[in-house]
């Protein structure tokens, strides 16, 4: 009995020694952008507990001979808020390679909301990020009311990566100030109030808070969303939260003409660093043609503050997106067009589209073009109508030519008479090898900007991780792979102070993504599928070459396919 006890004993030590996962023979690209090296990998608890030639074994045991081996990517830039409601695999950006997703970007969210201001918070989401009202109001569960309730929420929802939260500014103001936040800026009691729930969020751990001043972010009823009516004293209030929490950064949707950093914008966002004492990243510098020489002067002017923190956000897709009229953000910019935020009925669409005086308005505002102005660009992609269907694949510009009419007649026509059935392709920013080799090339850039859960029905750039890889470092060479996985993980993860994530090394979170280099990639086009809440229709990007993702030390994707349980955390600053 006492031998048999004994070797029981012997057997569990060995047991508690062993590792859970051992990674065998993989091209460690460890994200601090030095060279890979290959080596095997033990995990236990959770961490990574070794690197080296490895003698133990583990109770699942990877080859990942041949593949390369990095930390988990982090996407800096998501909208999940509402998604994480009913999708625990967070998808698509856990088939990407992500694990780790930020939160609450764009200064607009769902936390706090008070019960009865929860139509505002969807419609908002509804305007700026494009996700349908029907969705939202079926797939929401509302357990929360403050915004360290939601962070808890998240907590319990188990998801299959992990989250990290900013505290978006549009609900702060609305949850203290109603619907004066969408009209005015605070008073000096509303702003310190305000500044009390964000610096709740702070000490809940989240890792910063997020605005916006562009134009075409319209909220509930057409009306500008709340933070764009924050005054330059309640900004600076703000900023003082983070600094005087020494931690945190702060995102910030700043360049009105997209790709252009203005003067006033320039006053901005030099106040929120000097103030917070904070890193801050303002969005977006994409690669413009019509207006390439702008751009390259906005990061000329950004120089200064980049230098003291500030990093300009771009995405390494070109920007295709799909437009439909019933809800056109591709159009929020112009002034024009607020009519048609404040009320989407159908019928009173139709007839704004028609009127004389909107199309007069519409090209006025076209002659100062905010991200769009070439309808060649703009491509008839699906019509409801059988008669139509001989455009399908024509540009605007081209159907206008044959038809003998002015582009914005001919589009508008166009739609009325498929009842705001036709969907459009519009191909905008980042289009040129030669500018975005030099944009992803510059060490201030921080890539993101995939927008994951919003703009569901139009796009899909949550892939870009794969696309990064697969495209900008593989086929055109433009980046190094390990410079590639330093801008997808330890980047964003110092950027934020995410300081256990983003790198391989002893002792850190277990967070691994493990991909074949020949073939990691994205497709060219994102795919229809109708999983939304009601079958409604959404955009996804496959992934290509992603073989394994480990979260927490747990396989969470494995040969294309969630696997497993979700060990994804809400990660605390």
């Amino acid at each position: 009995m006492w031998r048999s006890s004994f070797e029981r004993f012997g057997r569990k030590r060995d047991d508690e020694s062993m590792h859970d996962i051992v990674i065998k023979n993989g091209l460690i690209v460890d994200g601090t952008g030095r060279s890979g090296y290959v080596a095997d990998i033990g995990i236990r608890s959770g961490v990574i507990s070794e690197i080296g030639e490895l003698t133990e074994s583990g109770r699942e045991v990877i080859d990942a001979d041949g593949l390369v081996v990095s930390p988990g990517f982090i996407d800096p830039h998501t909208h999940y808020d509402a998604q994480i409601c009913w999708d625990r695999e967070v998808t698509p950006s856990s088939w990407h390679g992500v694990t780790t997703v930020v939160l609450g970007n764009c200064g607009v969210g769902i936390a706090p909301c008070h019960p009865h201001a929860r139509d505002v918070a969807m419609h908002d989401l509804v305007n700026v990020e494009a996700i349908p009202f029907d969705v939202l109001n079926q797939g929401i569960t509302w357990e929360w009311e403050s915004f360290p309730e939601f962070m808890d929420f998240a907590d319990r929802q188990r998801l299959s990566v992990n989250t990290a939260f900013l505290a978006p500014l549009s609900p702060l103001r609305h949850f203290v100030m109603g619907t004066d936040s969408m009209d005015r800026g605070a008073t000096t009691a509303e702003a310190e109030s305000i500044a009390v729930l964000l610096r709740d969020a702070m000490q809940a751990g989240a890792f910063g808070f997020s605005s916006t001043i562009l134009n075409q972010h319209m909220g509930y009823a057409g009306k500008p969303l709340a933070c764009r009516n924050a005054t330059v004293g309640e900004l600076a209030l703000y900023a003082n939260v983070l600094r005087d929490c020494g931690k945190g950064a702060i995102e910030i949707a700043l360049t009105r003409q997209l790709g252009v950093l203005e003067s006033d914008q320039c006053d901005v966002l030099n106040m929120l660093l000097d103030e917070s004492q904070r890193p801050v990243t303002f969005i977006a510098m994409f690669d413009r043609d019509d207006i390439s020489e702008a751009v390259r002067d906005s990061l000329r002017r950004a120089r200064p503050m980049i230098e003291k923190g500030a990093r300009p956000q771009t995405s390494p897709l070109p920007l295709t997106r799909e437009m439909n009229m019933q809800n056109p953000f591709s159009f929020a910019s112009f002034p024009s067009w607020q009519r048609i935020f404040s009320d989407k009925n159908p019928d009173i669409q139709k007839r704004v589209y028609a009127d004389p005086l909107f199309r007069q308005a519409f090209r006025e505002d076209l002659k100062n073009p905010q991200g769009f102005g070439d309808w060649s660009r703009i491509t008839l992609h699906h019509v409801g109508s059988l008669e139509l269907r001989r455009w399908v694949d024509c540009s605007v510009a081209d159907i206008a030519r044959q038809c003998g009419k002015d582009p914005v007649d001919q589009f508008l026509d166009l739609v009325i008479e498929d009842d705001l059935r036709s969907e459009f392709t519009i191909k905008s920013f980042n289009t040129r090898v030669d500018r975005m080799t030099e944009l992803l090339n510059d060490p201030s850039i921080l890539i993101g900007l995939g927008d994951g859960g919003a703009h569901v029905d139009m796009l899909c750039d949550s892939g870009y991780p794969t696309y990064l890889l697969g495209t900008w470092v593989r086929d055109r060479e433009a980046i190094t792979l390990e410079e590639g996985v330093r801008r997808l993980t330890s980047d964003p993860a110092d950027f934020f102070g995410i300081g256990d994530r983003g790198r391989i090394r002893s002792g850190l979170a277990a967070d691994i993504t493990i991909f074949d280099p020949s073939s990691v990639g994205s497709p060219e086009r994102a795919e229809r599928r109708y999983d939304l809440p009601g079958g409604a229709k959404r955009m996804v990007m496959p992934s290509l070459g992603i073989r394994y993702t480990i979260v927490n030390g747990s396989i969470c994707w494995k040969d294309g396919e969630i696997f497993g349980r979700m060990h994804g955390q809400v990660l605390r600053s």
